[in-house]
């Protein structure tokens, strides 16, 4: 009556007998599927097992797609016949004795699910030696409560785990798996997953009966990671780094910028020996090699982060797919930082290598001798130092450059000898590769050319002036111009208002000075000499959201890119020369999106090309 006064209607209570627990069988089944979900699946937790083993040999072997067959056989610590009796009961695991162990357990399985639900959905087979003397089997299926008598066998120290016929008696599960060959797929897929992470275990996959993967036990990740996922000349592309921080260290494997890919595929994130989906760690894989790579284009690489259990959350999902880290921002940091200090590294060296081994060189920074400034006649290079340290503003640069163009030297031609004899040009022809560079001329009205230490070099005008820019801009205060009307705009989402909210000190640092108008937003100043519409200005800001902590970087590179000569501009003879020069020198041979500035053919392989002999 109480309700009914209030105006709220009674609770009507259920018939009696609606609500009832499920068989224990069932139970067991429903909750194997969310652990077992496909093929690949029971590799994984096999595959698990096996290493949480200390196995130091491990074969995978699958048929019609590891749904007719899926086994894994090692050379672990093995199970004797009390061990072998109740492993394969739900929740029996020897890694954890209570809730508080999860947040210390160092092995990859913990919760003792993996075999149970194994023996939920197909027919299971364990053959297991603690001693390499005596050894048990095992064979249990859906529905048997306890296990058949175990049976007395020969088998050397380790295990045998083998999963018959999955999904049988759970025919509705069965009809949504794909075809034999894209299971199987996924299980190659996981088996190299868990090849990646353990570099020093063998480890071999059959597929039908036919070896498809042997990996023996390797020295490095990055050693692995060649050897599963690449063909022998890329693996000779890839590089191996370290970071780490407060409970944590990262091993990081990644391609230089020979080599990359147009997709994602090729980004792995492991964290303690799992492969895990970790949309921070692959930004941050990215983020690290921002303008190494051309555009569009995506790293190869691995993370691999070993972290102490107590920071680290594995049991957020059935499948251990995923982790929650305590403090996600400091691995982030620490793996984008050492990437960016790797590219700088990677630059710098290349660029050592290149000139050390030409002559003409001063000394052992390689600089080149003579030749003049991007930024004004007279100017020598500096060797490793930036080449526009100290130097005029970038806004002036193409000014400077055509106002006061340097001195140069052109490749003498037959015009240039007059009354000269044909002998003497004979004899030029034969003079020793220049030790310094010559220009060349133009092509396309896009590439300079250059001949320098018996090689052609074609440089690409836009992107060398890109870079010189560029290197400008992060090394010296940005020129501001204030709106005489300033720019008003509106954002379409939350999301980037509070970027703007949050960034606001950051942009102004960049020269974007914004400011709140009501509802929307103004832009009070930007860049000098800024030349994109009121549209295209709006959405680079707004952009900027994409890169993180590389937002000065990302920034400059827009203004400099449109800044730069472009393709087409015409540049005389002199402006070309010192504009090549300057590329020449540049301690990182690629513009800020990654694209390289300049490709080299040598004399010899030229005059191959045209079958033509020295």
């Amino acid at each position: 009556m109480a309700n009914s006064a209030a105006g709220t209607a009674p609770v009507a209570a259920a018939p009696d007998g609606r609500i009832k627990l499920l068989p224990p069988e069932e139970v067991r089944r429903i909750a194997a599927g969310e652990v077992i979900d496909r093929p690949a699946a029971l590799i994984r937790e096999f595959l698990d097992n096996a290493i949480d083993a200390g196995a130091a040999n491990i074969e995978v072997t699958v048929e019609g797609g590891g749904v007719k067959k899926a086994e894994v056989v090692d050379d672990g610590e093995g199970m004797g016949r009390e061990d072998l009796e109740c492993c394969w009961l739900t929740h029996a695991t020897s890694k954890i004795r209570s809730l508080d162990d999860l947040s210390r357990a160092e092995t990859l399985g913990f919760r003792g699910e993996a075999l149970a639900a194994a023996a939920a959905v197909s027919r299971l087979e364990i053959v297991s030696s603690a001693d390499g003397r005596e050894a048990w089997r095992l064979e249990v299926g859906p529905g048997e409560q306890r296990p058949p008598r175990l049976e007395r066998v020969r088998r050397t120290k380790g295990s045998s785990v083998r999963s018959l016929n999955l999904y049988d008696t759970i025919p509705a599960r069965k009809r949504f798996l794909k075809r034999e060959g894209s299971e199987a797929a996924l299980c190659r897929q996981a088996f190299i997953d868990k090849a990646l992470a353990f570099p020093e275990i063998s480890f071999r996959f059959t597929q039908d009966g036919r070896p498809v993967y042997f990996f023996p036990a390797a020295a490095s990740k990055k050693e692995r990671f060649a050897a599963a996922l690449l063909d022998a000349r890329e693996g000779a592309f890839l590089h191996e780094i370290h970071a780490g921080g407060a409970g944590f260290s990262a091993d990081i494997v990644i391609g230089g910028p020979e080599l990359y890919r147009s997709d994602r595929r090729m980004l792995y994130v492991f964290a303690n020996g799992r492969r895990i989906q970790d949309y921070s760690l692959t930004q941050a894989l990215e983020y690290g090699t921002q303008g190494c790579f051309p555009n569009s284009a995506h790293p190869v690489g691995a993370v691999y982060v070993d972290i102490d259990p107590a920071l680290a959350d594995f049991n957020i999902h059935p499948a251990k797919r995923e982790a929650r880290f305590r403090d996600p921002g400091a691995i982030h940091h620490a793996v984008s930082s050492a990437l960016r200090d790797f590219c700088r590294r990677l630059g710098l060296t290349h660029e050592e290598s290149r000139r050390g081994a030409a002559p003409g060189g001063t000394g052992e920074t390689g600089a080149l001798r003579g030749g003049a400034s991007l930024f004004g006649a007279g100017a020598a290079f500096a060797g490793r130092a930036s080449p526009t340290a100290g130097r005029p503003g970038a806004a002036a640069a193409m000014e400077a450059l055509l106002e006061k163009p340097p001195a140069f030297s052109p490749l003498p031609g037959r015009a240039d000898y007059g009354a000269a004899s044909e002998a003497a040009f004979e004899a030029a022809e034969e003079s020793p590769p220049y030790s310094e560079p010559r220009y060349a001329g133009r092509a396309f009205c896009l590439f300079i050319l250059v001949e320098w230490d018996n090689k052609l070099f074609i440089i690409d005008q836009h992107a060398a002036h890109e870079r010189i820019l560029y290197n400008r801009f992060l090394a010296s205060p940005i020129p501001k111009q204030e709106l005489l009307a300033p720019l008003p705009f509106t954002t379409e989402s939350g999301e980037e208002d509070r970027f703007l909210e949050a960034r606001r000190e950051e942009l102004a640092a960049l020269v974007v000075e914004i400011k709140r108008d009501g509802d929307g937003w103004r832009i009070e100043a930007l860049p000098a000499l800024w030349r994109l519409g009121d549209g295209e200005t709006v959405r680079q800001i707004l952009d900027l959201r994409k890169a993180g902590e590389n937002m000065a970087e990302r920034w400059a590179a827009t203004l400099c890119c449109h800044q730069a000569v472009r393709d087409g501009d015409y540049l005389d003879d002199a402006s070309a020369f010192a504009l090549a020069k300057e590329a020449l020198a540049l301690p990182d041979p690629r513009c800020p999106h990654g694209r390289p500035i300049w490709t080299e053919i040598t004399r010899e392989a030229l005059f191959k090309a045209v079958r033509r002999g020295n």
